[in-house]
């Protein structure tokens, strides 16, 4: 195989963003041949982008049946990306899906399965996965850097949206456009590498989740929630698109030390003794363990995506490992829509939860919603 041939599904920012990098010759065993988007004026903005050497189409099944890629990037409305990547991973071909993965896990659960038995690859663009920041972090994780987590926080609010964001499309921010708020939208990201970097999906959740707290919109823009894990760690995320000047900082502690991820640099606290040891062994009447400062260095190099679909492209042909089997991506709409579930029932949600109960209450509040087209 040459290079690994690519259509784009969906043609908004997310679509037009990843064409740029076949623009920009960043894909080096890929090259773009196809486009679909169901809005002639943005197939219209397509052409008049890319040219006259790549074939444009009115819908997602007419590129996928059209024989002329081996792989499509599904960027489209949320709540279409698993009837698309469906629709291509039945018909043999390769699969990048946007985040989120799915809007609720019952429709992920179908994506996942059909991925399980397709020819072709599928993966989710978690792509900040790939930023050098937080591949180290998961590195001093996962190579027991921090010993038994204990402790995970992530405040995570610099993402400031004023009303006129929500007021620039009419599917923005609402159940049926979109199916949630910041944490369908902006927070995707964060969950997966919360989960990636602890390699942990906490058993229960509590949340409070306020929707239009702070913006003219029926769905989230603050959430504070606590989580719980098996091994008796617990966790509190917050995130919020009002909080200008907002904040990103990632604290993950354990029995052998902590790390915080800040303002693009890592600092690494590493205990001289185990904390649970040192607990046992110690006979003062106060006292702690012993640490030392010490900052992390990485390269900087924050590829973006890019990076996933060079691997990707690469994997196609056989010349890497995927980077990302897509069907970790059912993980963080678990958590995501285990928030909300929370919310709406005002009380601890075990994890898993009742699939059903949850897309019942959200198409309740699609039938009710009020700024839907």
């Amino acid at each position: 195989m040459e290079k690994v041939k690519f259509g784009i599904i969906g043609f908004g920012n997310m679509g037009s963003n990843h064409a740029n990098s076949f623009i920009e010759n960043k894909i080096t065993n890929g090259m773009l041949t196809a486009v679909a988007d169901n809005d002639i004026k943005k197939i219209e903005s397509a052409k008049q982008k890319l040219g006259g050497n790549i074939t444009y189409f009115n819908s997602a099944d007419e590129l996928i049946s059209s024989g002329l890629t081996d792989a499509v990037i599904v960027a489209t409305p949320h709540y279409s990306h698993c009837g698309i990547s469906i629709n291509a991973l039945n018909r043999g071909l390769n699969v990048i899906c946007e985040k989120p993965a799915g809007v609720y896990t019952k429709q992920v659960e179908e994506m996942n399965n059909a991925a399980a038995k397709a020819k072709g690859l599928f993966t989710v663009m978690f792509c900040l996965r790939a930023n050098s920041l937080y591949k180290k972090v998961s590195e001093i994780v996962s190579g027991g850097g921090v010993g038994e987590i204990k402790r995970v926080n992530w405040l995570i609010t610099d993402w400031y949206r004023p009303q006129s964001y929500y007021n620039s499309s009419t599917w923005r921010a609402t159940w049926k456009g979109e199916g949630g708020g910041v944490l369908l939208n902006q927070c995707p990201h964060q969950i997966d590498l919360l989960i990636w970097i602890t390699g942990m999906v906490p058993k229960k959740v509590r949340a409070f989740c306020r929707f239009g707290k702070w913006h003219d919109i029926e769905v989230e823009d603050d959430v504070t929630a606590y989580f719980e894990y098996e091994n008796g760690a617990s966790g509190v995320f917050v995130t919020s698109t009002a909080d200008s000047p907002g904040t990103n900082r990632l604290e993950i502690l354990g029995t052998k030390g902590k790390v915080v991820c800040e303002k693009g640099q890592i600092t690494y606290y590493k205990l001289k003794q185990d904390e649970r040891e040192f607990n046992k062994e110690f006979k003062g009447f106060m006292g702690e363990p012993a640490y030392d400062i010490i900052p992390v260095e990485h390269d900087g190099k924050n590829p973006l995506h890019a990076a996933i679909i060079n691997n990707f492209a690469n994997a196609v042909k056989g010349a890497e490992p995927l980077f990302i089997d897509g069907r970790e991506g059912y993980k963080s709409v678990q958590l995501l829509n285990a928030m909300l579930l929370s919310s709406w029932l005002d009380k601890t949600v075990k994890i898993p939860f009742d699939d059903d109960l949850y897309l019942s209450m959200l198409e309740e509040r699609i039938r009710r919603s009020e700024k839907t087209n």
